[in-house]
């Protein structure tokens, strides 16, 4: 009992897929490869910032029944402060997961083919049709978990893919057999490497998304959902439980970006040749350490592409239905077609092998400035007066308030990258 009290699984464990996607294995694998164990401190950070957001997102929505896009829409009262904010939330999470989605789908491709490989029937559909046979099938997948609108099954489709991922990455870790002594050096001392400030900004931006805090807030909602009238007692109960989830579910994601750093960092750290993703890291693991490091690779960025291409849809889906003020019934129409037309735009994208430079770009810029403001606006959620006593109290504000000054470099740093600066 004592063990349930502290570590569960629940809505959170959809923000760990939601941040252990494609994106982040490029990133973490580049990270190690280039510069060892050296910024695995900027990872720790990263994950101790996104703990103290989703918390607070999870709060909101046990307290209020209601997602991160309602409480909002009750903050922000000025009509022109509305119009902007919400245009900028379409932008970033709506119009920047459809950039995003392509990437999904062709990181859970890359996994598929390299379990399967390409068979005949594969072969012939790229070359007779141009088209990727993987993001298809793959995109098919996420329409069919989706559209059935049970939140529950959702729930446990999407820890069923962490739980699978997460063994494919440690075991890889295992497998690569990495220096624990740079590792830990790597921890709990932060320092940047000549040329690696880019590369530490982007291992925070990959975990610490808005994204997620839309997605932490409404399924917490709906996991836990008001009962009128609800004592106290029962909501901080609720409450209890969702902050075991998140002591679970947001480590245990950061533990995976870990592994799959640090096997990039035993393998090609210091050594010839290069690396440009996931998947040249997992062939550069067969000649050193068998063809299981390779599958097991394999596997897991499957697992990674297949819970992103599942959580990008659905967190835009509650995003733009809350501050929008639209039904955010999973069965509703509005609902279903914003995950669908992300997902569908995502097949498209990565099918066709398209590079969406330009929609990305946008995206980054779009993010970026989303971020700190989501930040700042949901401090102000868990402080409305709705939230009652479980408001933020002072030092909750004060951890809040240094990851608003992150959100806001982050965003610059987005900004800045994606302008080419």
């Amino acid at each position: 009992m004592a063990f349930r009290t502290w570590f569960r699984f629940g809505p959170a464990t959809l923000v760990a897929a939601a941040f252990i996607g494609p994106g982040t294995v490029v990133t973490a694998s580049m990270a190690g490869a280039q510069f060892g164990y050296a910024l695995l401190w900027a990872l720790v950070f990263a994950i101790a910032a996104t703990m103290v957001l989703q918390e607070m997102a999870a709060r909101v929505g046990v307290v209020t029944g209601a997602g991160l896009g309602e409480a909002l829409r009750n903050v922000v009262k000025h009509p022109s402060l509305k119009v902007g904010f919400i245009g900028l939330v379409v932008a970033a999470v709506v119009i920047g997961n459809s950039a995003f989605q392509g990437g999904n789908l062709t990181g859970a491709s890359m996994g598929a083919q390299g379990i399967w490989q390409d068979t005949a029937w594969v072969a012939w559909f790229r070359q007779q049709l141009g088209l990727n046979p993987w993001a298809l099938i793959i995109g098919l997948l996420a329409i069919a978990i989706l559209w059935g609108g049970y939140y529950q099954r959702i729930e446990k489709i999407l820890i069923g893919l962490v739980v699978l991922m997460s063994l494919a990455f440690i075991t890889t870790f295992v497998l690569t057999r990495p220096d624990l002594t740079a590792m830990a050096r790597g921890l709990v001392l932060p320092a940047i490497p000549s040329g690696g400030a880019l590369t530490t900004m982007a291992l925070i931006g990959t975990t610490v998304v808005p994204y997620a805090l839309f997605l932490h807030a409404a399924s917490a909602a709906k996991r836990w959902p008001q009962r009128h009238p609800q004592s106290t007692d029962i909501v901080r109960a609720h409450l209890q439980q969702a902050r075991a989830d998140t002591r679970t579910s947001i480590p245990l994601g950061g533990l995976v970006t870990l592994a799959i750093l640090s096997s990039a960092a035993a393998a090609f750290f210091n050594q010839p040749g290069t690396i440009t993703g996931a998947a040249d890291l997992a062939r550069g693991l067969e000649p050193v350490f068998g063809v299981a490091a390779t599958y097991l690779m394999a596997i897991g960025l499957l697992a990674a592409g297949v819970s992103s291409a599942v959580t990008a849809p659905l967190a835009s889906a509650y995003a733009l239905t809350g501050v929008m003020g639209w039904s955010s019934d999973m069965r509703g129409w509005p609902f279903r077609l914003t995950w669908l037309s992300i997902i569908i735009v995502g097949m498209v994208i990565a099918s066709l092998g398209v590079q969406p430079v330009t929609l990305i770009m946008f995206a980054q810029v779009a993010n970026g400035i989303l971020l700190p403001f989501i930040t700042g606006f949901l401090l102000l959620a868990v402080n409305h007066r709705q939230m009652g006593v479980f408001a933020n109290h002072r030092w909750q504000n004060v951890r809040g308030g240094i990851v608003l000054v992150i959100a806001i470099a982050l965003g610059a740093r987005s900004i800045w990258l994606a302008l080419g600066a």
